[in-house]
C-alpha cells in the first residue's frame, strides 16, 4: 500500500505543533531563569519575556484555528535539549560570578531556536496562503528578535562582570535555583 506523500501543509502543521510545545516549555524555563538570576535587569528581562511568551502561546492557538487544525503540542526534542542544558548549567555555575552570563547564554540559545522556527513558519504560512497566520507569526518573530537583542546587551555587561574570579570585587553568594 502506497503511503501518502507529505506536503508543505503537513510540514507546516508538524512544525507548528513542535513550536507550540517549545513555547510552552519556554514559559516554564523563563520563570525558572527569572528566579535564578541575580542581575536585576536579567531577571526583569526573563519575567517580561515569560509574560510575552504566554501571549505567543495564545497567538499559536489562533494560527491553529486559522488553518482549521486542533491545537496540539508535539514533543520538541530541541527544546528539551536546550532546557536540559540550562538545568545542567544552572547547577554547574550556581555559585559562580559567571552564573548570570551563562544563564543569559542559555536563554539566547532558546531565542535563536525560536527565531529560526518562527521565520520558517512565517514563510510557509505566506506560501500556503495563510496571510493572517503569517502576520501572527511575524509578530512573534519580531518579539523574539527584540528579546534576543536585549539579552545580547545584558550579556555584554554580564560577561564583563562574570569574568572576575570568585571572591573578587563581586564576591557575593548566589541563590540556588529552585
Amino acid at each position: 500500500m502506497a503511503t501518502k506523500q507529505k506536503t508543505l501543509h503537513d510540514a507546516f502543521y508538524e512544525t507548528l505543533k513542535d513550536v507550540y510545545y517549545a513555547e510552552k516549555q519556554s514559559v516554564r524555563a523563563l520563570k525558572k531563569s527569572a528566579k535564578a538570576a541575580e542581575h536585576e535587569e536579567l531577571r526583569q528581562a526573563f519575567e517580561t519575556h515569560a509574560e510575552e511568551s504566554a501571549g505567543q502561546v495564545e497567538r499559536l492557538q489562533q494560527v491553529f484555528e486559522i488553518i482549521g487544525k486542533p491545537s496540539r503540542a508535539k514533543t520538541c526534542e530541541a527544546m528539551q535539549g536546550l532546557t536540559s542544558e540550562m538545568e545542567e548549567d544552572l547547577e554547574d555555575f550556581e555559585d559562580s560570578p559567571a552564573a548570570d552570563a551563562v544563564l543569559a547564554a542559555c536563554a539566547q540559545a532558546v531565542e535563536h531556536y525560536e527565531i529560526a522556527r518562527y521565520g520558517t513558519l512565517k514563510t510557509w504560512a505566506s506560501q500556503l496562503g495563510y496571510a493572517d497566520a503569517a502576520k501572527l507569526l511575524d509578530e512573534t518573530l519580531q518579539e523574539e528578535k527584540k528579546t534576543d537583542q536585549l539579552l545580547t546587551q545584558i550579556a555584554e555587561r554580564l560577561n564583563v562582570e562574570g569574568s572576575e574570579p570568585a571572591g573578587g570585587a563581586e564576591g557575593k553568594g548566589r541563590r540556588k535555583a529552585s
